[in-house]
């Protein structure tokens, strides 16, 4: 007999380190840009640091992770700068 999974059995699979942890970084991230674009009424760092938070959940390939992620980080620096 073969042992499974129950989770393999549902067609789950658990995401990898690499994605976890860029999942949490871009999140706290996107927390921070939020509060700091609320708090000093930049409405565009708001909704990137919105964005921040909420894509993970869209994103299911850990490259596209963290180039969105990265993409959208440039986003709040060029924000902050311009």
């Amino acid at each position: 007999m073969t042992d499974l999974s129950s989770d393999s059995l549902a067609g789950f699979t658990w995401p990898s380190s690499a994605y976890l942890f860029g999942m949490l970084l871009f999140s706290l991230i996107g927390y921070a840009a939020f509060r700091y674009g609320r708090r000093n009424d930049r409405s565009p760092t708001m909704w990137i640091g919105v964005a921040l938070m909420l894509y993970p959940y869209i994103v299911s390939r850990t490259w596209l992770l963290y180039v969105v992620g990265c993409a959208l980080c440039a986003g709040i620096w060029y924000d902050h700068h311009d």
